[in-house]
């Protein structure tokens, strides 16, 4: 069993994926191919936005925003504590404070309550000057951008969503990556629509930051790229991966975000009353990215986990470190009861095998070895 299958994906999808890779090799426009303004078009129409700019990878898609924006030392930036941690590297590289935001223990995503306690308290302290917010729509669910947006809107902050987990998602029929000034996501192989290599994309509606970014993306380049006005970076998406994520963009608006779903309820059904399950509120819909369930402690995880493996069943531990604990953030000062539910999440999380060709006998046996060791630590 596979913790998420890309072979049954290729296995499936592989004339058309073989078909796309060869018309590249064919034409040889490796660089800036038509595959590229292509897939670019379908994504900005599938999200609904006006402007989708692909770039290299998704923590470089978050890098170009902020460097647009001008995030810089003495800026604060706001981040949820349960994350990987690119999206706080990205604002330390820019010399600003990622300042941590603890999560949702429902949903993993930003606690809006405690976020805006946590601008409050910067702009008390008056060492820092608050710039932006970064929610992450965490194992394919959206954040709360009702609420975020409202605190957004009151204390003057931008809004960079970043959507490398949450590709396909929605509230209420809007799209993950519309979300905010602007957004990001990745196209690393096991995000909801991954390609075969390292790939990201910026979605916004605002047409100068748009006209920017695929400036900065091209270093720095004006009427064309011998003709540079600005200071920028190499970070482009290359032909053969558009042409991949053009096959597999398919697949996803066809069956693949209905099938993950339908894995979801299968899960979710199934292992009703042995561990806690996830939750999509009203209006949510995830793109699961991850199917992540909560244990009692960090021995009975860790132990569950070692029993899946010797069944043959994997699965991943989602994260097992709070971004305020990370080493490369040592030398910002934290206060440990602001942490308490990321705290408590990187001990009992265990995310379990989830994809779109996920069968109902797969999920069976990965629920029965749940069962199976539920049922052993208890009477033994």
């Amino acid at each position: 069993m596979e913790f998420r299958d890309l072979r049954a994906q290729y296995d499936k999808y592989k004339e058309e994926i073989d078909s796309a890779i060869l018309e590249v090799i064919h034409n040889t426009s490796f660089i800036s191919g038509k595959q590229v303004e292509t897939i670019e078009k379908r994504l900005a129409k599938y999200v609904g936005t006006k402007h989708c700019i692909s770039c290299a990878n998704g923590t470089e898609a978050m890098s170009l925003v902020l460097t647009v924006w001008d995030i810089k030392e003495g800026d604060a930036v706001f981040v949820p504590d349960f994350t990987f941690f690119s999206t706080g590297e990205v604002v330390a590289a820019r010399g600003a404070v990622p300042v941590f935001v603890d999560v949702r223990r429902d949903t993993f995503n930003i606690d809006t309550v405690k976020l805006e306690k946590a601008i409050n308290r910067v702009i008390d302290e008056g060492k820092l000057i608050p710039k932006a917010i970064i929610p992450v729509d965490l194992f394919g669910l959206p954040a709360d951008y009702t609420e975020i947006d409202r605190i957004a809107g009151q204390y003057g902050l931008r809004i960079l969503e970043d959507g490398a987990q949450g590709f396909g998602g929605s509230i209420d029929g809007k799209k993950a990556c519309r979300f905010g000034d602007a957004a990001t996501t990745s196209f690393f192989p096991a995000k909801p629509l991954g390609c075969y290599g390292d790939g990201g994309a910026i979605f916004t509606n605002d047409d100068e930051l748009a006209s920017l970014l695929s400036s900065l993306k091209v270093h720095g380049k004006g009427s064309d790229k011998y003709d540079n006005v600005r200071i920028g970076v190499n970070s482009r998406l290359d032909t053969v991966q558009a042409a991949i994520l053009g096959v597999k963009l398919t697949a996803f608006i066809e069956h693949e975000l209905e099938d993950v779903n339908r894995a979801y309820r299968l899960y979710t059904d199934k292992l009703k009353g042995s561990v806690e399950t996830p939750v999509i509120p009203a209006g949510y819909v995830s793109s699961f990215a991850q199917y992540t369930i909560k244990l009692k402690d960090r021995e009975e995880r860790d132990s569950l986990q070692v029993y899946l493996k010797g069944k043959g069943i994997p699965s991943m531990v989602y994260y097992v470190k709070p971004m305020h604990k990370q080493g490369a953030f040592s030398d910002i000062k934290h206060n440990e009861e602001y942490y308490s539910v990321t705290n408590e999440l990187c001990d009992v999380v265990l995310s379990l095998p989830m994809h779109p060709y996920l069968t109902e006998e797969d999920i069976d046996i990965v629920v029965d070895g749940i069962r199976s060791y539920s049922d052993n630590r208890y009477t033994a």
